[in-house]
């Protein structure tokens, strides 16, 4: 059975790209990973989990909240983060329509 080849729209594309800028960084991809772990973390318990400066994982966090794969909720005087679950589902849903664009068969360049 052939495999029918769907193509992305703009928006989807737009917000594949988004998702996948935000987690172009190993720093990134490691809070994710603690994030995932974890029902939801202040600030500084993450910050705790990482040898880098609380100003670096600030933008960390800015940048993975400003591309919508995290929330972070202010409870003066902390935040808390957690991993924005719709989200996160439509992130995986995309990665994975756009990896399935490729049907396996040998491509020659």
């Amino acid at each position: 059975m052939e495999k029918v080849k769907v193509k992305m729209s703009v928006a989807d594309q737009e917000l594949v790209s988004r998702f996948a800028k935000a987690m172009a960084h190993p720093t990134r991809i490691e809070i994710l990973v603690f994030l995932a772990s974890q029902d939801s973390c202040f600030f500084g318990d993450i910050h705790d989990e990482f040898s880098i400066a609380k100003s670096t994982m600030s933008q960390h966090l800015k940048e993975l909240r400003d591309a919508g794969l995290i929330k972070g909720e202010i409870e003066t005087p902390k935040v808390r983060y957690c991993i924005h679950k719709e989200n996160w589902e439509t992130a995986q849903r995309l990665f994975a329509n756009l990896f399935d664009l490729f049907d396996g068969n040998e491509v020659i360049c």
